[in-house]
C-alpha cells in the first residue's frame, strides 16, 4: 500500500482552492491570491490524474467497445454528440492546479517539482487534445479571459513534446530545493528521493514514446525516435505509473462496479470485447477474462451488443459486467496512467515500422506476458496462451494486426485505446459500428467529441465549427 492514507486530507482541504488560477474559476479575486504549498498541489494534481483518466475512459470505453449500454440506443453507446461538460471541467481544473504548481516550483527553484508538473501538464493536455482537437491552452490557465482563444491541435502537439522533454530535463537536475515526497500519489512509495525521481524520468520517456507513436499516420513519424524513448523507459511492471486507492477512497471504476451491484445501469461489458477474448474472433480463449470482468451466474462470459441493449436479460447476472474483485474494478485497484505492457506494444509497433521484425516480435510477446502478470494470470495459463499457434507466430509473421489485437486487450478501459483505434482505423477483427448508430455519422465511427455546452454557450465565438467526423490532425485518412 502506498504511503498516501495520511495525505488524503490534503486533497479534501485544498481541492476547493488549488485551482484558483484555472480559467474556469472566474470569481476569484486577483488582488487576494492564495498560495498553496507545493506538496498540497502535488497531492491534489497527482491524485486527480487518476480521476481524470477514468472520466475520459468512461466515455471512450464505449467508443472502442469495451463497455456497452444495457438498453438500446444509449447515447454514448451509439456515439451521439453528447457534451461532456464534467470531463472537460475536471481536466481543466486540474490543469490549472498543475500550472500553479509549475509556476511556484520554478520561482522556488524546486526543479523536481517543476519537472513533475511539466509531465502532468503534458499528460492532461494530451487527454484534452486527443478527445476534442483544437482546445484553449495559451489563454486558458491564468484567468486572462473567460473566452480564451482555441489553439490548433497540430500546434499543441509540439507543446506536449516540449513539456515532456523539459520535464525530463528538470527531473534530471541534481539539485532541487524541495523533495517530491510522499504527497506524490504516483511514485510517492519509492524508498528514497533518487528512486522516486528516477521513476518519474522513466515515466517521462514512456509518455514521449506514446506521444511520438501518435504520429504514425503523419509524414513526421520516426519509429527510431520512438524506440529511443522506449530504451530510456520502463523495464518491468514495477515501473508502472499508476494511482493506488484505499478503503476510504475507492478506485473510480470500483464505484462503477458498486453501482452495478445496486442495479444502476453502468459497467456492462461489450460483446465485441468478450468475443475478442473467448475464441469467437481469434480462435484462442484468453485467460484474462475473469481477471478483467465478471462472468454470468452460469459461469460463462456474455457481452452486450453495442447499441442493441441486453435483450431479454433483466439483471446483471445474465451478462458480464465490471465486478469488484477483478483487477480493474476492485476498491483498491490501481488507476493506470501508463504501463510496461503498453510500452512493449509501443515498442512492437515502432520496431515493425522500422522493419525490425525480431525486435517487434519479442516486444509483442513481452507485452502479453507483462499484462497477464499484471492482472494476475497464473504462469501456466499465461504460457499456454502465449504458446498457442495463433499467438506465437514467429518473427517472420508478426503483423500490425496481431500487435493491435493484443494491445487492445491490454489497454482495457484506458482512453489511449481510442487513440489507438483511430490510428488503426478501427480494423479490429469483427468490430462493427453499433446498432442504432447516430445517423449523422453515416455509418462511420466518431473521430472526436463535440465541445461542451459551457463552451458553446459562453465562448461560442471561439469554438471551432467541427463535427464528430472531423479527424484530429494526426488521424490522417488513408
Amino acid at each position: 500500500m502506498r504511503k498516501i492514507t495520511k495525505y488524503i486530507f490534503i486533497i479534501l482541504s485544498t481541492i476547493g482552492i488549488a485551482g484558483c488560477s484555472d480559467y474556469l474559476d472566474v470569481n476569484d479575486n486577483p488582488n487576494e491570491p492564495t498560495t498553496v504549498p507545493l506538496s498540497s498541489l502535488m497531492a491534489t494534481a497527482s491524485f486527480a490524474t487518476g480521476e481524470n483518466i477514468q472520466a475520459i475512459g468512461g466515455i471512450t470505453s464505449y467508443y472502442v467497445q469495451y463497455l456497452a449500454s444495457p438498453n438500446p440506443s444509449g447515447s454514448t453507446d451509439i456515439q451521439e454528440p453528447v457534451a461532456y461538460d464534467n470531463a472537460w471541467f475536471l481536466l481543466y481544473h486540474t490543469l490549472g492546479d498543475i500550472a500553479d504548481m509549475e509556476k511556484q516550483a520554478i520561482e522556488s527553484g524546486a526543479s523536481h517539482y517543476t519537472g513533475a508538473a511539466k509531465l502532468l501538464k503534458a499528460m492532461h493536455l494530451q487527454l484534452i487534445v486527443d478527445a476534442w482537437g483544437d482546445v484553449p491552452y495559451t489563454e486558458a490557465l491564468f484567468a486572462e479571459t473567460v473566452t480564451p482563444a482555441y489553439d490548433e491541435d497540430s500546434d499543441l502537439y509540439p507543446v506536449i513534446l516540449t513539456l515532456i522533454s523539459d520535464g525530463i530535463a528538470e527531473l534530471s537536475k541534481a539539485e532541487s530545493t524541495y523533495a517530491l515526497g510522499a504527497q506524490d500519489f504516483i511514485y510517492g512509495d519509492r524508498p528514497d528521493e533518487a528512486a522516486q525521481v528516477s521513476a518519474w524520468i522513466k515515466m517521462g520517456y514512456a509518455l514521449k514514446a506514446r506521444t511520438l507513436l501518435h504520429l504514425s499516420k503523419t509524414p513526421g513519424y520516426d519509429p527510431e525516435e520512438v524506440l529511443a524513448a522506449v530504451d530510456n523507459s520502463f523495464s518491468s511492471n514495477a515501473d508502472n505509473a499508476d494511482i493506488v486507492y484505499f478503503d476510504t477512497e475507492f478506485n473510480p471504476w470500483a464505484s462503477v462496479a458498486r453501482n452495478q451491484e445496486s442495479l444502476i445501469l453502468d459497467g456492462w461489458i461489450s460483446e465485441q470485447l468478450v468475443q475478442a477474448m473467448d475464441g469467437t474472433s481469434y480462435g484462442v480463449t484468453d485467460p484474462r477474462m475473469g481477471f478483467m470482468f465478471g462472468d454470468t451466474d452460469e459461469g460463462t462470459f456474455v457481452g452486450v451488443p453495442n447499441g442493441a441493449g441486453r435483450g431479454g436479460a433483466d439483471v446483471s447476472g445474465e451478462r458480464s459486467v465490471l465486478e469488484r474483485g477483478t483487477y480493474y474494478a476492485s476498491d483498491t485497484s490501481p488507476m493506470l496512467i501508463i504501463t510496461y505492457a503498453e510500452l512493449k506494444f509501443i515498442e512492437a509497433e515502432a520496431a515493425l515500422a522500422a522493419d525490425n521484425k525480431p525486435r517487434a516480435y519479442q516486444a509483442y510477446l513481452e507485452g502479453i506476458e507483462a499484462h497477464m502478470d499484471m492482472v494476475g494470470v497464473a504462469d501456466e495459463d499465461r504460457d499456454d496462451y502465449i504458446n498457442d499457434e495463433s499467438v506465437s507466430v514467429g518473427s517472420d509473421n508478426i503483423s500490425i494486426d496481431l500487435i493491435m489485437k493484443e494491445k487492445y486487450i491490454a489497454m482495457f478501459l484506458h482512453p489511449e485505446a481510442w487513440t489507438d483505434a483511430r490510428r488503426y482505423n478501427f480494423q479490429y477483427k469483427d468490430m462493427t459500428v453499433p446498432a442504432n448508430l447516430n445517423p449523422d455519422l453515416n455509418g462511420n465511427f466518431a473521430r472526436r467529441l463535440v465541445y461542451p455546452d459551457s463552451e458553446t454557450g459562453r465562448n461560442v465565438a471561439n469554438v471551432p465549427p467541427v463535427t464528430q467526423l472531423d479527424r484530429m490532425w494526426w488521424d490522417v485518412q488513408n
